[in-house]
Order: C-alpha cells, then structure tokens, then sequence
C-alpha cells in the first residue's frame, strides 16, 4: 500500500494527473510499517500532549481552544500513518460517517474562529464543548452501532415520562 509502484516510477506519462483520493495516491510514501507505527505513536502522543497542556491553560480560553484543537487534529490525523492519507480521507467521508466528520471539521473551524479572530471567551468554551461533542460522535462512527447504542441510551437517561 506505501510503497512505490514500478508504473509509478518509470513509464506512463499520459495517464493524467491523479487526485488525491485515488488508489495511487498512497503509493507516494514509502514509509516502512515501522516507520508508520512510529509516525502514528508520534502524532497521537503530540496530540494527547497538547490536550493535556491545554487543560492547564484552562483559565484562558483563548489558548486552550487553540491547543486543544491542535491535539484534536494530530490525534485524528494519527490514523493517516497506518493506513495512508487517501484512505483515511475515503473513510472520514464514507456515507456512515459524512455527517459527523462535517460537523467535527465544523466545529473545529468554530472553535478557532471564536478563540482566534473573535476573541470571545464564552463563545470559545461553547465551541469547545460542541467540538468535544462531535469528536466524540466522530469517534463512534468507526465503532458498530456505537451511535445508535448511545442514542437510545441519552434518551433512555433524558426521557421525563415516569
């Protein structure tokens, strides 16, 4: 899969241009499965790193949202390392999980909208609490029917009538 291909390096110049998402695109890196462990090790663990540091910086919300979004995006991004950037993108866009993907990339743009050019830390704090939320949703998509065992479980908790 990350290896180069023979037609790749030597050969048919008039096949066009390939997008990113194609079945080629993962043949550009040619990262060994070591290499690939320890570039996901790598980015999960920065990314845990910067969740952790931003709790500490909890008191400005400024610079929590923008480290925890950070650490958000490397630990997701991690994934890219063991099975390549094409596919990842094919399985965050995937019609199981397109919508939640959406509204976690949203929210991630919100959050540093508020923490960056807004500058309101309310507004901030909320965004970061929705984007927890759809990282969350964004993470169960990859999980069997762990949506819909904790739909029916939220409204199992949330439902009034006695």
């Amino acid at each position: 899969m990350w290896k180069f291909k023979e037609s790749m390096l030597g050969g048919d110049e008039d096949q066009g241009e390939e997008g990113l998402l194609d079945d080629e695109s993962d043949a550009f890196c040619s990262l060994s499965p070591m290499q690939r462990i320890y570039g996901f090790a790598g980015c999960l663990i920065a990314g845990l790193v910067c969740m952790f540091l931003s709790l500490i910086v909890f008191a400005k919300p400024i610079k929590f949202a923008v480290l925890f979004t950070f650490g958000n995006v490397l630990a997701v991004g991690s994934t890219a390392f063991l099975i390549g950037p094409g596919q990842q993108m094919r399985m965050m866009f995937d019609s199981t999980r397109v919508y939640a993907t959406a509204i976690y990339l949203g929210c991630v743009v919100i959050a540093l909208i508020c923490a960056l050019w807004i500058h309101n830390k309310i507004l901030t704090i909320i965004a970061i609490i929705i984007e927890f939320c759809a990282l969350v949703w964004y993470s169960l998509s990859y999980i069997p029917f762990a949506r819909r065992m904790v739909s029916q479980l939220m409204v199992r908790i949330c439902d009034t009538e006695l």
